[in-house]
């Protein structure tokens, strides 16, 4: 069988890894120790690159859903021989509560089949493939026990159903009947300086990882609107942190495509300074403040101390910086599109907007940071005079163009974020002569932008300074203080870019764009809002949040034709997206004095003008 939608996944993690299972109980992507690390099971972007899947022997009808307040599945397969509940779970190491879940996870993968009603048989396949489907592995039998080992690999599986080992697979067989239950548990290490992969009891650790994940979700209250929603984006966001580092992933996967048969395919399981202050805005609005402060830690320790040498934009889950991008033949790649790739040449690219989203981020959490650490007060001073150095370069732009590069719109905002923010810093961040400094090339970068980003024939801030063409990027002017959403020029350009780009509710980057990109959806709803349309901002955010898949779940982006989700899955931006337009919504019905400022609360103040 050949992998299915994007949407037909669900996402487990364990504060370290991921693994995505497809509708029919089969488990088709784990890479476990790390998001970024080779895959055992791969088969969503090659059939033979490995899998392992539990499911009834004829014909069934499914019903998803998470366990409340956690990322444990629970897949029911309804047949004409009775019902049978699967459970899966990437567990928490024992015991675990709160912001403590995930920081020493086991590397175990549980899977429970419970029979409900009926008599079912059921058939299990066991087919581990490491190094992204290079290595086939020995199967040896052990006691109780499967274990698959190769290369730097090892997979230990124990079960209640003996399953017969073959070349590089084990099947198995057994009836799920009402009221019995069949458990298997397979554990992850590498093959050398580690003990054997844990293989716990099956039931204790579902329900210990089940209390793990409803631990946090108390801890961290939403009594916003949309709370259904916003809970569960909140757990897909913390799903993709890297517990140890506290550094969120865009992504879990790679290469999934933006366009089927396209080539666009890139590997998102990175940190991206651009999704830092998004990021940490979501983790504010829902209380996390032990993640926020995580997470500038992170930033701090990964950039090291730069000086004068550029900001990397992206980096490893502890920091790495060489992310060196390559393509791995051996696999054809999500349904026949090609070509599979690990690694993100986007690394080495110049985009001066992460200037800003970094100072943002600082600016966001400014009471938790002062009085400003030596360490943190020279990353955000290098940040300003980069931005007040660069921001007159061309660069690859939030959307990292490969090739010819432009003075983007929406990077020059993010380089006057980065001088705007510093300059509100004052003189905790800098002398007086530094201050002024940065205060000048702020208004200087306005006025180019608002001389040069804006078309008069268009009636709309464009993509890049004297150009045609509309870019959603722009909509995050009024988002950042930059403008008013109530500005007669922000207005026209929130119509031109909504008319031009926007196909049933899902707004595309560019004109050509092949899919509704979400995050910039749920930017158009922000802007909407701060201009006073709230019911059409409500209208479009209800419709946005219906496109989840069964279980809740976004990719990057939507075909506006289809409905289908494309891109790499799940996708924080998406959920980060949600979980801040929820904000500005509840922001602006709560406040009356929102309607008029046109702004964020965030970003209010006298320093910001029209």
């Amino acid at each position: 069988m050949e992998s299915g939608q994007i949407s037909d996944y669900g996402f487990l993690a364990d504060g370290r890894s991921a693994a995505l299972v497809d509708v029919s109980g089969s488990v088709n992507w784990w890479c476990p120790g790390r998001f970024d690390a080779p895959s055992v099971f791969g088969r969503l972007l090659d059939d033979n690159a490995g899998h392992w899947s539990i499911q009834p022997e004829g014909d069934y009808r499914v019903e998803r859903c998470y366990l409340e307040d956690t990322l444990v599945l629970r897949t029911v397969f309804h047949t004409a021989q009775g019902e049978v509940a699967l459970t899966d779970a990437l567990a928490f190491e024992p015991g675990s509560r709160g912001h403590d879940i995930g920081l020493h996870s086991p590397q175990v993968l549980v899977r429970s089949v419970e029979g409900l009603s009926g008599s079912v048989p059921m058939r299990v396949h066991y087919r581990p493939r490491f190094e992204y489907g290079r290595t086939i592995a020995y199967l040896i039998e052990r006691e109780d026990m499967l274990e698959a080992i190769a290369g730097a690999a090892r997979l230990t599986l124990r079960g209640s159903v003996r399953l017969t080992p073959g070349d590089g697979e084990a099947t198995g067989a057994f009836t799920a009947r009402a009221g019995t239950k069949h458990n298997f548990t397979l554990g992850y290490a590498p093959t050398y300086d580690a003990p054997l992969p844990e293989v716990p009891d099956a039931d204790q650790t579902i329900a210990d990882t089940v209390a793990g994940w409803r631990s946090w979700s108390a801890g961290h209250p939403y009594d916003g609107l949309y709370p259904e929603q916003v809970r569960l984006s909140r757990l897909v966001v913390q799903g993709m942190t890297y517990r140890p580092s506290g550094a969120v992933v865009a992504s879990v996967t790679t290469s999934l495509p933006e366009k089927l048969g396209g080539d666009r395919n890139y590997d998102y399981r990175y940190v991206w300074v651009r999704d830092f202050s998004l990021t940490l805005r979501a983790l504010w609005r829902t209380a996390c403040l032990d993640e926020v402060q995580r997470q500038f830690a992170w930033l701090g320790r990964a950039m090291g101390r730069v000086d004068d040498k550029p900001v990397p934009i992206m980096y490893g889950v502890l920091g790495e910086r060489d992310l060196t991008e390559h393509r791995l033949e051996q696999l054809g790649g999500y349904r026949d599109s090609p070509p599979v790739v690990i690694g993100n040449d986007a690394w080495q690219q110049r985009q001066t907007d992460i200037f800003g989203e970094a100072m943002d981020a600082a600016w966001l959490m400014r009471d938790k940071l002062e009085p400003l650490d030596p360490e943190v007060r020279h990353v955000l001073r290098v940040l300003a005079d980069q931005a007040e150095r660069d921001w007159a370069l061309p660069d690859a732009g939030m959307w990292e163009e490969r090739g010819a590069q432009h003075h983007h719109v929406s990077s020059k905002v993010q380089c006057w974020v980065a001088l705007d923010r510093a300059v509100r810093f004052g003189d905790n961040l800098g002398e007086p002569q530094d201050v002024a400094r940065w205060a000048a090339a702020r208004d200087a970068v306005r006025a180019e932008v608002l001389e040069r980003g804006w078309n008069e024939r268009l009636q709309s801030y464009t993509g890049s300074f004297e150009s045609d063409d509309l870019d959603a990027s722009v909509l995050v002017m009024p988002l950042v203080g930059f403008l008013r959403a109530d500005d007669p020029r922000m207005r026209s350009t929130t119509r031109a870019v909504e008319d031009r780009l926007s196909h049933d509710g899902l707004l595309r980057r560019w004109d050509g764009d092949p899919a509704g990109f979400l995050i910039c959806s749920f930017w158009l709803v922000c802007c909407l809002a701060l201009a006073g349309e709230r019911d059409r901002a409500h209208e479009m955010f209800r419709g946005l949040a219906e496109r989840v898949n069964d279980l809740g779940l976004f990719a990057e982006q939507i075909d506006p034709l289809t409905g289908e989700q494309l891109g790499n899955f799940p996708q924080a931006f998406s959920h980060i997206g949600l979980i801040n337009a929820a904000g500005v919504l509840t922001d602006v019905e709560r406040d009356p004095t929102l309607r008029q400022c046109g702004m964020p609360p965030a970003y209010f103040s006298p320093v910001v003008r029209s």
